[in-house]
């Protein structure tokens, strides 16, 4: 497990012990010194050491944008807002009102993100495959909330195009397999029958509280078995494949890479411990040892997260089933750009 994941869980493991612990030891009232001197600890888990964490394991060793704290400190004043005491409310009911005029100038700024992404996604409608794939094709050299919003809105077409195998009848074929336990009959089924499970526990649950709540709810959950097939799918069929002169790489839907076929400076067919690699531009991909080594002359953007997770890597780690046709099949597409 690389450092980068190995960071993130260790963030969102001390996030779920504040907010959990927080929330149900948060006073009721102020009354006493014990109380305030809880709160003001509970305050500081939130607003001090939440940040700071996140900052250190997100953004400093994962390499992410700076304006990304923003969505801890966004969770953080919720979770406050809805568990302080009333003593407090007052204050929050401020900020309240200071929050209108700010999603305002945040709205204009998203509806011009998004119809900026849209026209461009509009241009490419007619590019055959992965929508993802033609995201990044246009917004490679754009800035990254332009290509991060144009993924967000291509990713519901690519569950539809990998669900659904009418969809997806025309996709490129894949050269190789990568090893990936999502690939499995056995983790499908489960997967499946899971999210069955909370479909129907969440509706038994609230259907006594709020029938249409409870339908909602439901309906959400349900509605991830298309995303469920699509991982499925996407892990056993089109895990690596070449589309207009470049190598797609698809770790499930979890995360991608569309690296050209010119910054791909050298192949190695070698096995390499996946447990050695933990540098910071080094990703390993697949079960067990890894066979093919792809060595880029310049870093390519991993879309860790569904896209959300950027990470530029120049070195690629792949467990597959044939390494040989993958080696073979850039050769000959490199071959085939150079004629």
């Amino acid at each position: 497990m690389r450092s980068q994941v190995k960071f993130r869980l260790l963030f969102l493991l001390l996030a779920l012990v504040c907010f959990v612990v927080g929330v149900n030891f948060t006073p009721e009232s102020l009354s006493t010194y014990n109380e305030k001197w809880l709160l003001g600890t509970i305050s500081g888990a939130y607003f001090i050491l939440l940040p700071i964490a996140y900052w250190y394991c997100i953004i400093k060793v994962g390499q992410q944008k700076l304006w990304k704290i923003i969505m801890v400190l966004s969770l953080s004043s919720l979770v406050a807002r809805l568990s302080y005491p009333a003593e407090l409310s007052h204050y929050f009911e401020f900020v309240m009102w200071v929050r209108y005029p700010i999603i305002a100038v945040l709205l204009v700024i998203q509806l011009y993100l998004m119809f900026s992404v849209i026209r461009g996604l509009f241009k490419v409608r007619k590019l055959k495959g992965d929508p993802r794939v033609g995201a990044v094709e246009t917004y490679q050299e754009g800035d990254d909330k332009s290509l991060t919003l144009a993924l967000i809105l291509a990713s519901e077409a690519t569950n539809w195009l990998y669900a659904i195998p009418w969809f997806s009848r025309h996709q490129q074929p894949a050269i190789a397999h990568i090893k990936l336990i999502s690939a499995s009959r056995w983790h499908v089924a489960f997967m499946v029958l899971a999210c069955l499970a909370a479909l129907s526990a969440s509706y038994v649950l609230l259907q006594s509280w709020s029938q249409l709540v409870a339908i909602i709810v439901s309906s959400f959950i349900g509605y991830t078995l298309m995303s469920i097939v699509a991982n499925h799918r996407v892990s056993r069929y089109y895990s690596v494949y070449i589309l207009r002169n470049k190598l797609v790489i698809n770790n499930s839907l979890w995360g991608f890479m569309v690296i050209d076929m010119a910054d791909i400076s050298c192949m190695l067919n070698q096995e390499v411990k996946s447990e050695t690699k933990d540098d910071t531009e080094v990703l390993s991909i697949g079960r067990g040892q890894t066979n093919l080594t792809l060595n880029l002359s310049k870093p390519v953007i991993y879309h860790g997260g569904m896209g959300q997770l950027p990470e530029p890597m120049r070195m690629i780690h792949l467990s597959v089933d044939k390494p040989q046709d993958v080696i073979a099949a850039i050769e000959a597409s490199r071959a085939g750009m150079a004629a």
